[in-house]
């Protein structure tokens, strides 16, 4: 009976929310099962939505339910002031989806420097700028060196969900929260980077099903957060450089995270062994060396061509044939990723301990700790057994897409 009373909402602030989240209003009244002149009336004041449907708003918006009530709207910077230009987004008309990604990245880099503080922990700062003029090798070098990755170790990995906890670790513990983000379309991004420092933040988008994939767009984008940590990059709302220019900066990250993933000293160690010519590796070769150094093979087969292993038109070839093997295969069927693989994947074993610490010392409550994680407190304790036995995400099904 209460859901009925009508909400004494501010109409300024219906027209924010949905604004903010990058929600025509047609796709919102159908969602909410009512008439768009109904939700037209809404933002004008001249009606207001009932208790329940202020609450779907919330819901759907991704927004508190007492933000419709305030006097005006929050003054908050816009998203393109916080991730770095990405090709084909155009700051200010970003998706729905993409939004509520550098949004949640947003609030969990806030909230984990408002808890290092709280608790009283030194932040572990990342010290690795990069510079274009240094030449993408050279950086892909360096960024290698200050992840400490020894190439045994990494030739030594089990399989790829291994070299995408170890790759995820390396960047974490150089000071670069790493999260997943669900639901954005992979023709919109694979990655996003917050170039804010200290404590930058990646997103890696969790529909990319192949870990060696994740891997790629992970260094990547490191490469970007060290590109801005040099003064040679800046946030999209700010980046002047043209289309042609800002596609040398993208080839320029990419060469460089591929001389990070798979260094040409022991690529070429390998090279030597297998004596193929530059235009005759076939789609099996290919594979083979990606599986020895954890990668895919279409990342194999542009690190081959950066390194003139491979010819440009053996490359095509390879490429058109590849394209027609993976046709071939069928859809990969993913697990269910329980609550807690679900949590640990997207927001990171560094950013869950530092909760969990925050609530040991009673620094924050449980209500604040099911929030920031987005977990529902009686998993918490589930949560912590599998950090203490370090089971979690050893399936690989930690992101729950």
């Amino acid at each position: 009976m209460s859901a009925a009373i009508p909400a004494e909402v501010n109409p300024t602030l219906l027209v924010w929310a949905r604004e903010q989240s990058g929600y025509a209003p047609e796709l919102v009244a159908k969602r909410l099962g009512v008439k768009l002149e109904r939700l037209e009336a809404w933002e004008r004041g001249e009606r207001k939505p009932t208790v329940r449907q202020t609450q779907e708003l919330a819901k759907y918006y991704q927004r508190p339910f007492g933000v419709f009530f305030l006097p005006q709207p929050p003054s908050i910077p816009p998203l393109a002031a916080e991730y770095r230009r990405l090709p084909g987004v155009r700051p200010g008309v970003e998706s729905p989806e993409f939004r509520l990604a550098v949004r949640v990245m947003v609030q969990r880099r806030e909230v984990a420097l408002e808890l290092n503080e709280e608790l009283g922990f030194a932040l572990t700062e990342f010290r690795s700028p990069a510079h274009m003029s240094d030449g993408p090798v050279a950086v892909g070098k360096h960024l290698r060196d200050a992840l400490g990755i020894p190439i045994d170790e990494q030739l030594a990995w089990r399989d790829e969900w291994q070299a995408w906890r170890e790759w995820r670790f390396a960047v974490e513990e150089a000071g670069v929260l790493v999260f997943q983000f669900p639901k954005v379309p992979l023709e919109q991004t694979r990655g996003i980077s917050l170039l804010n420092f200290p404590l930058p933040a990646v997103g890696i988008n969790s529909k990319e099903t192949a870990p060696g994939a994740r891997i790629y767009s992970l260094i990547h984008e490191l490469v970007h957060v060290a590109l801005a940590l040099g003064n040679e990059e800046t946030v999209a709302l700010r980046e002047a450089r043209s289309d042609d220019q800002w596609q040398e900066v993208e080839r320029f990250a990419e060469e460089a995270a591929s001389e990070a993933i798979v260094p040409e000293a022991a690529l070429r160690d390998f090279l030597q062994r297998m004596t193929i010519r530059r235009d005759a590796w076939d789609v099996g070769q290919v594979r083979t060396l990606a599986a020895r150094f954890r990668v895919t093979p279409l990342a194999m087969a542009t690190r081959l061509r950066a390194a003139a292993a491979l010819s440009w038109d053996g490359y095509l070839r390879w490429r058109a044939e590849w394209n027609d093997y993976v046709s071939t295969l069928k859809p990969r069927k993913g697990g269910i990723a329980s609550p807690v693989d679900k949590t640990l994947g997207r927001a990171g074993r560094p950013f869950v301990q530092l909760v969990l610490e925050a609530l040991d010392a009673n620094r924050i409550t449980a209500v604040d700790a099911s929030r920031y994680l987005n977990l529902r407190f009686d998993h918490i304790d589930k949560l912590r057994a599998e950090l203490r036995s370090g089971a979690a995400g050893v399936s690989g099904i930690d992101d729950g897409d």
